[in-house]
């Protein structure tokens, strides 16, 4: 399966919830899903009165997921068998990974709009971790490990924009951030009740448990 190109606006409608792909743009009146919170398609409008299987739900439980974090399936699937071999819960550790990425982290302490955006920024080498430079959004951090903006990439019109809502943005608690340096730190690894995405990933592992 190749990386989605399409229309991020209608996965959201598809899931039936803001999965916030667009940044400011979710939390604005040109939200798609706010004037639209149908799914996409000829036959949208009528398919919430469909009664969905058990099946169905986890289905879109593992989609809406996926889609929130931006991975591709063998991916996703393979989070989910390392989260099955660790100690604890599995549904939680899965959580626990995906929150773990780096693009993830890089949008957590409010470096990027979305996650979307933080994926791309990672890509083009604009951050720094441990003082190494790393372009894999999918770069596992651990405790201790900083995230910082590169120094040259500080002056780009888009750090330069983003630093400015830095000074009123709250990180996690598992997270520390110095705003006036763009530098981030792992201080620990979220618990679940720290992670706020409207997912019930004990219908994810019955899925991938059948």
């Amino acid at each position: 399966m190749a990386r989605y190109i399409g229309a991020v606006c209608r996965q959201c409608r598809r899931e039936g919830i803001k999965l916030y792909l667009k940044g400011d743009k979710c939390y604005s009146d040109k939200c798609a899903f706010s004037r639209r919170g149908y799914a996409p398609g000829q036959h949208g409008q009528g398919q919430a009165r469909k009664k969905v299987s058990e099946y169905g739900l986890q289905l879109r439980e593992k989609q809406r997921a996926r889609r929130i974090y931006g991975i591709l399936e063998k991916q996703f699937r393979n989070y989910f068998e390392k989260a099955e071999r660790q100690k604890g819960i599995t549904g939680e550790n899965l959580l626990v990974m995906l929150e773990r990425r780096l693009d993830n982290v890089v949008y957590r302490l409010g470096f990027a709009s979305s996650r979307t955006q933080a994926r791309q920024l990672v890509r083009h080498g604009h951050f720094v971790v441990n003082g190494h430079r790393v372009d894999i959004p999918s770069f596992m951090v651990k405790v201790g490990s900083t995230i910082q903006v590169k120094e040259e990439s500080k002056e780009t019109p888009v750090f330069k924009e983003i630093a400015e809502g830095l000074t009123h943005k709250t990180v996690p608690a598992w997270l520390e951030l110095s705003a006036q340096d763009m530098v981030g730190k792992v201080v620990r690894y979220p618990a679940r009740e720290e992670i706020d995405i409207p997912i019930q990933e004990h219908l994810i592992v019955e899925l991938y448990s059948r």
